[in-house]
């Protein structure tokens, strides 16, 4: 008969799977991962960015529909690069309000064109049936101020809340677990230099000190990951300082330094595995944070820089729309960021309570 084993990572995993809020949180966070990755798949705009205006359907409300003349454009493209951009040269898309045929030609009304003014197109130029060509459109979540579709820009938006904190807390995790490991095991006047640069670096706003850094490092994409990850191991050092420096003392250790292993071996192969706990719970708070950072940034324009689409630069876009009756153009973002700021932070809590060896029962 197979033994139950009791471990601390299987009691862990155990009590993880009993808190709902944290299962669910962790569900949510993996399709948002998956979303992140596969956003041009099921993106219904799945051009670069999602950047397909049409000025003419500008801010429609949630489930606008409307037929559109669907132009294909050919053009080789790997599968890598499409995941990774996007498809570079969309097909050409036309609103449409109503269109009719004759032997020769395909005649259609714009949706912006004055009443009776048509366009004509040989019907030559389309190698199959026009009904193939001229498709209802549906617009979910509505269209942006451009024209663009709202649910194809929040989608891909994602990708950039979710791999920057994927990014902050990696280059946070190095930075914080390097300096806050060698302050807490060497102790004397490295410890106290290092608490120096922690106190001073501490002591400057987190939103203050990301600006500084993204104006000097410049606008974009990768300059915010840089700057996001660089304010956010101050916490990480000084939590693993302190559990290294009530850790350094323990008998494991002393044996350790006993047997003649280096200090190196010693930090990352004998206590880091042993305070993994706290780091993996204030890593998930930082992912939060480095999300509503990002977020704070896009809005101030200094973050993601159009068309680049960020949940934080859409609510910048359409703030004002609030008081202008459509009021979801910004709500619809808004609520992308909270909730999975609140997953993360519900996932902090629940690997928290899981992971706390003096609650076990």
């Amino acid at each position: 008969m197979r033994k139950k084993s009791n471990s601390l990572s299987h009691t862990a995993v155990q009590r993880f799977k009993e808190s709902t809020s944290g299962l669910l949180s962790f569900i949510y966070i993996c399709i948002c991962g998956l979303i992140a990755i596969f956003c041009y798949v099921i993106s219904p705009d799945n051009s670069s960015n999602a950047n397909q205006m049409h000025l003419e359907i500008h801010s429609r409300k949630p489930g606008f529909t409307t037929k559109m003349l669907e132009i294909p454009v050919e053009q080789k493209q790997s599968v890598f690069s499409f995941l990774l951009h996007g498809k570079t040269t969309p097909n050409i898309e036309i609103p449409i309000s109503e269109y009719r045929v004759d032997e020769k030609n395909l005649y259609i009304t714009e949706v912006s064109s004055k009443q009776g003014e048509e366009l004509t197109y040989p019907l030559s130029d389309f190698e199959s049936s026009i009904d193939t060509y001229i498709k209802t459109k549906t617009y979910y979540f509505g269209t942006d101020r451009y024209g663009r579709d709202l649910l194809s820009r929040i989608l891909i938006g994602t990708r950039i809340s979710f791999f920057i904190g994927f990014i902050a807390v990696f280059i946070s995790l190095v930075l914080g677990i390097s300096i806050g490991a060698t302050a807490g095991y060497f102790g004397g006047k490295v410890d106290a230099f290092i608490m120096w640069l922690i106190n001073i670096t501490w002591s400057i706003p987190t939103l203050l000190l990301v600006i500084a850094i993204t104006l000097a490092l410049g606008k974009g994409f990768w300059q915010v990951f840089i700057a996001v990850g660089m304010t956010m191991w101050v916490e990480v050092a000084r939590v693993v300082r302190g559990q290294i420096l009530s850790s350094k003392k323990l008998q494991y250790v002393e044996a350790a330094k006993a047997l003649g292993y280096s200090d190196l071996r010693i930090i990352f192969k004998h206590i880091l595995p042993n305070i993994m706990g706290p780091i993996i719970v204030i890593s998930a708070a930082n992912f939060a944070g480095a999300i509503l950072i990002e977020s704070g940034l896009s809005f101030l324009g200094i973050g993601a820089q159009p068309p680049t689409p960020s949940w934080g630069g859409i609510i910048k876009d359409h703030f004002n729309y609030i008081i202008l009756g459509k009021p979801y153009l910004a709500i619809i973002p808004g609520i992308a960021i909270m909730s999975l700021v609140m997953s993360f932070m519900l996932i902090g809590n629940t690997l928290r309570d899981a992971l706390d060896v003096k609650s076990k029962s």
